[in-house]
């Protein structure tokens, strides 16, 4: 297996994105931290990939609580002894209400998973790669073609995903000195339980219902897999994994 011995945290690893690359990871030959809410769906992840207990480890994370961050990290550690991979995935969105209804909670619940989760994985991502030997590794963020462009009433969505190419960004310039790369892909309707509502049809920047294309999952996870491959000398800085016909390169 091409990556024997790498060991990887990825967040959100119960359903979706998290899941289909948490997969193609164990299938590589990665050591595995799979991190998300519930226990029984990491498991399941982890069921699926056939992978075995020496390889991977389910630890329920909450990651806009930062001793449950900690815990997470330092459950890494005491298991596989290292990091090279750190997938931040974990995300939610806010109901689709025009953006003056929002309540505060339902802001703050979206910009403490999408943004601040991410951010304190990668500080004690930081902790861990600087110090190891060999030394760095690599963090891949989960962006959005939200981080480009807007779907009506996803003000903090769209907000956060903004913000996380900027994270992405000073994530890439701070860990330069301690060989840590960064990387972020951004996704355009991959078919899961999240994505489903797509292909029923949503709001258009016209006004109109439309329903939109889809594509496997799996071909985010093998994109993931790619940008992970890399020697530490090399990068995807940006990479969109799109549905070739949706409605992102147009005028809405």
């Amino acid at each position: 297996m091409a990556s024997k011995g790498k060991v990887a945290i990825i967040t959100g690893a119960g359903s979706g994105v998290g899941r289909a690359v948490a997969i193609a990871f164990l299938k590589d030959g990665y050591n595995v931290v799979l991190a998300g809410r519930r226990k029984d769906a990491l498991e399941e992840t982890i069921r699926l990939a056939g992978a075995g207990a020496d390889q991977a480890l389910a630890v329920p994370t909450d990651v806009t609580d930062p001793q449950s961050v900690k815990a997470l990290f330092a459950a890494c550690e005491e298991r596989f002894g290292r990091l090279d991979v750190l997938f931040n995935n974990a995300g939610v969105s806010a109901p689709g209400v025009p953006l003056e209804e929002l309540t505060y909670e339902q802001w703050q619940k979206v910009v403490d998973t999408n943004l601040t989760g991410p951010f304190l994985c990668t500080q004690e991502a930081f902790r861990i790669m600087k110090d190891q030997n060999p030394r760095g590794g690599r963090i891949i963020n989960n962006g959005s073609v939200s981080a480009y462009a807007p779907r009506p009433n996803s003000a903090p969505y769209t907000a956060t995903k903004h913000a996380i190419s900027g994270l992405t960004r000073s994530t890439s310039l701070d860990g330069r000195k301690y060989d840590i790369a960064c990387g972020q892909i951004d996704i355009g309707n991959a078919a899961t339980d999240m994505a489903a509502k797509m292909a029923e049809g949503v709001p258009q920047a016209d006004g109109s219902i439309r329903k939109e294309p889809l594509m496997d999952v799996t071909h985010v996870a093998n994109a993931v897999l790619h940008m992970a491959s890399l020697p530490l000398d090399a990068n995807v800085l940006f990479m969109t994994v799109m549905a070739t016909k949706m409605p992102f390169v147009g005028r809405g």
